[in-house]
């Protein structure tokens, strides 16, 4: 019996029939979900399959200079892109899930808005945030889609940007190592000087440290 299974060069993975015919494929990924300190990020995109992007794959795997070149390869060459966030605030009052949806949501918006209508928009993992197309997930998507390996770089390096600002303003937490991840050097400046207003007060590290500081801020007589 006959396959109905098609591949397509422009996703890089086998796809149905209805796929197949897709002309503007979105692919749409985030960055930040573990991190105690500052927003997630998200990036929607949309490839130009007549202008080639090599070198294009999961953003974790790439080092920190080739994410760079990646992510000015695929913002001048792409049909359309989009990088948008969901802040601190929002992480903390809707949870770090909610909030990657949230960031997820407002790429698509923003890259439709732009006047880039996708036909599908194929999501990284295994949930879909509400948009006004198409939509579905696709689990290990930024290492199977090129479109979603270019978004997660988009939203990589946007948020390492964002980082890399937060370490000019709080040196002395180390940002720009560990860009927000709990580590041990991370763990030990939040010990040593509790949280920014930057960092994600629902985490329980975070909510830990408020609580050791606010003890020893009452131990300590006024005067």
């Amino acid at each position: 019996m006959a396959s109905d299974r098609k591949t397509s060069p422009q996703l890089g993975l086998d796809l149905t029939q209805t796929v197949a015919v897709v002309q503007r494929l979105c692919g749409v990924d985030e960055a930040g979900r573990g991190p105690l300190a500052g927003p997630v990020y998200a990036a929607a995109v949309v490839l130009n399959p007549d202008r080639q992007i090599r070198g294009l794959a999961d953003s974790k795997i790439l080092k920190a200079e080739k994410r760079e070149v990646l992510f000015d390869r695929i913002c001048e060459r792409a049909l359309g892109w989009h990088i948008a966030f969901a802040t601190v605030e929002e992480i903390d009052s809707i949870n770090i899930l909610h909030a990657s949806m949230l960031a997820m949501q407002r790429a698509v918006q923003g890259l439709a808005a732009s006047g880039v209508i996708p036909d599908l928009v194929q999501v990284d993992g295994n949930r879909c945030p509400q948009v006004a197309f198409p939509v579905e997930a696709i689990v290990k998507g930024d290492a199977k889609v090129r479109a979603i390996s270019a978004a997660s770089i988009l939203a990589k390096v946007a948020r390492d940007r964002n980082l890399l600002e937060l370490h000019e303003q709080y040196p002395e937490y180390g940002f720009d190592s560990h860009f927000g991840y709990p580590t041990p050097q991370h763990f030990a400046a939040l010990n040593q000087h509790g949280p920014t207003p930057h960092h994600r007060r629902s985490f329980a590290p975070v909510r830990i440290a408020l609580e050791r500081m606010s003890g020893l801020a009452k131990e300590t007589p006024p005067f």
